[in-house]
């Protein structure tokens, strides 16, 4: 008789103790969401657009640098619009070839006898030596030939993004209204396939979250304003660059390793004293499909670890976060409702509630069905696993990627020929 009250007791213990835990662990969860929510530069917001304009009265020089490897795909979608921006000033573009098998730069000047518009130079810069990325060693080729004409800026895209007519004068006017030595849009990716409704707004949101947008533009090193200070990122696609920023903060040379160049970038230039903006683009486009799963997949993975420095204490830690945030919600509604836990499927609902919630204005932004927002827990599963993917990857010896060289350390010697 006592001993199956003993049994009996240690079994109501473990069930007691196990309600505690789902519950303390939905609290927790619920908490994060609150402090992301009110805490986190509103980070969900999509209202960060270019700064007021005003275009000057003498138009400065502009050099627009585009980093090309086996492009030909998406080149006719976005080279001849560059090649028609109204600008009032001088303008020119330098289209890198890096090595295309594809005929990237006999397309490109193709494209240019077709259009009329800025002039267009097309060059290689040879294989990369070690220590460099190949897309940074692209750009540095493409400054190189553009210093010679002095510009007092720089546009650093890429080959996939297509640019409204206004986009360079509308950058330049931000620049020079807001006292900006970086203004960098981040383009909006193609959303059409289904994979790419489910995963592309949420890459942009989770990239939001890491890096909010007002706390990026909120100041200069040495303000004192710290989130303004830390805080640094730009997107790649479109990034408009002082030229005497660049060279005060050693651009390309100073970030020749780095794999997420923009981001790196946009921390040399503020931490060499500029002042760096990033916002959502309204009329700068990504024609670049990704209509499979794998092809999202590779699109992340690739550089996921290396966002993650390669250390495997932080790489535990984004898995316990991602899993604390987004996973936990929905799975203490669903275990709460199944055993009777009130208290635990209360507070995962309100976190879920608070997620898809913050979620909305992405899924405005991209044009995209409201009822996606419940799924992100889904989309965030699945980057968790890319980013497990991309650790394995690299500890595999294939490292990160651009265009066909895998890059395993950040002084590796560039390989041809592997999957990016």
């Amino acid at each position: 008789m006592r001993q199956t009250a003993h049994v009996s007791a240690d079994a109501w213990t473990s069930a007691v103790t196990a309600v505690t835990v789902v519950t303390l662990v939905s609290a927790l969860s619920l908490a994060a969401w609150l402090w992301l929510l009110l805490a986190r530069g509103f980070f969900w917001r999509t209202d960060v657009r270019l700064p007021a304009l005003e275009e000057p009265g003498v138009w400065p020089s502009v050099c627009v640098v585009v980093p090309a490897r086996d492009e030909a795909a998406v080149l006719p979608a976005s080279l001849p619009s560059l090649l028609a921006q109204d600008y009032p000033g001088r303008a020119e573009v330098f289209l890198i070839d890096d090595g295309s098998t594809d005929g990237t730069g006999e397309l490109a000047c193709e494209l240019a006898r077709r259009h009329e518009g800025l002039p267009l130079t097309v060059a290689s810069p040879g294989e990369p030596p070690a220590g460099w990325t190949g897309k940074l060693w692209a750009v540095r080729h493409g400054i190189g030939l553009a210093r010679a004409r002095e510009p007092e800026y720089l546009l650093l895209t890429d080959a996939d993004i297509a640019h409204a007519p206004d986009s360079l004068r509308a950058l330049v006017s931000a620049a020079g209204t807001g006292g900006f030595d970086v203004v960098s849009q981040m383009a909006r990716l193609r959303v059409e396939s289904v994979w790419e409704r489910l995963v592309v707004p949420a890459f942009v949101y989770f990239f939001a979250q890491l890096y909010p947008f007002r706390w990026i533009g909120g100041g200069r090193a040495g303000s004192g304003r710290k989130k303004a200070t830390r805080t640094a990122a730009a997107a790649g696609g479109c990034v408009l660059l002082r030229a005497d920023a660049a060279e005060r903060a050693r651009i390309p040379d100073a970030i020749r390793h780095a794999v997420i160049d923009d981001v790196v970038l946009a921390r040399a230039v503020k931490g060499s004293g500029g002042r760096v903006w990033l916002g959502l683009a309204d009329r700068v486009d990504s024609v670049r499909p990704y209509p499979r799963l794998h092809d999202l997949w590779r699109m992340v993975s690739r550089s996921a670890y290396a966002q993650l420095r390669h250390n495997p204490l932080v790489l535990a830690g984004t898995v316990l976060g991602l899993a604390l945030v987004y996973l936990v919600p929905p799975a203490a509604v669903l275990v709460g409702a199944a055993t009777g836990q009130g208290a635990a499927a209360a507070l995962g609902g309100a976190a879920w509630l608070v997620m898809a919630g913050t979620f909305l204005p992405m899924l405005r932004y991209y044009r995209q069905p409201l009822w996606l927002a419940p799924l992100l827990p889904f989309t965030a599963f699945l980057y968790l696993l890319m980013t497990v993917d991309s650790a394995v990857q690299h500890y595999r010896g294939r490292g990160a990627a651009w265009k066909g060289r895998t890059y395993a350390r950040p002084d590796a010697v560039p390989e041809e020929g592997r999957a990016g």
